[in-house]
């Protein structure tokens, strides 16, 4: 058995802090950070995803440690979350919709390489792909060398389309879409194909 995330909360309510540590305790695979101990996981509260909540998510991500950001937002639309994204935010969830058990789930999926996003927003987010980046966010896989026949199948991935979908109506073999997946989920040390669209969306290529 694993040992248990450590998890940080930040809050400006000291209330909606105290709810959120409480909501965590209960999870068994989750323990709060305490001291100077270095969490894995800093789980962010706040009521809307302004310039000053974005500054935070990149100084938190920016520390020594590097800890994954799960933020909580009161007001969570598409365009805020496609920013908290690409800031770093590594998991999304709208507060009404937060429980211990959601959030011990986002917690320990950001903690493993994952991304937790609510599907419907998660839609939106889709829609906005041909918008172009993020104001401030790099093409960091375009730097890397992401190749055109990557990009094509990373797109159609981020539409939901399944393997030979997507070997169709590039005219590639189910084989080669497969290989194109394995090859670009390891050279970016990716866990699976939500994990690469969400990079993806991260670095401004959806």
């Amino acid at each position: 058995m694993r040992d248990p995330v450590r998890v940080s909360v930040i809050a400006l309510d000291p209330v909606l802090e105290a709810g959120t540590r409480s909501a965590l305790d209960g999870s068994p695979e989750v323990r709060l950070a305490v001291g100077e101990q270095r969490p894995d996981v800093t789980v962010v509260v706040v009521d809307r995803v302004a310039d000053p909540v974005l500054d935070l998510v990149r100084r938190t991500r920016a520390a020594e440690h590097r800890p994954e950001v799960v933020l909580v937002a009161t007001e969570l639309g598409p365009v805020e979350a496609l920013h908290a994204i690409a800031t770093g935010a590594r998991g999304l969830l709208r507060r009404r919709e937060t429980n211990g058990p959601r959030l011990a789930h986002a917690v320990l999926a950001a903690a493993g390489g994952d991304c937790a996003v609510p599907p419907d927003l998660l839609d939106g987010l889709l829609e906005h792909r041909a918008e172009g980046a993020a104001p401030g966010v790099a093409d960091a896989w375009g730097a890397a060398g992401l190749s055109e026949r990557e990009r094509a199948v990373l797109r159609l991935v981020a539409d939901g389309r399944e393997t030979s979908e997507i070997a169709d109506e590039l005219c590639y073999s189910v084989r080669t879409v497969t290989t194109v997946l394995h090859n670009v989920t390891q050279r970016f040390r990716l866990k699976n194909r939500a994990h690469a669209v969400a990079y993806a969306l991260r670095a401004g290529l959806l």
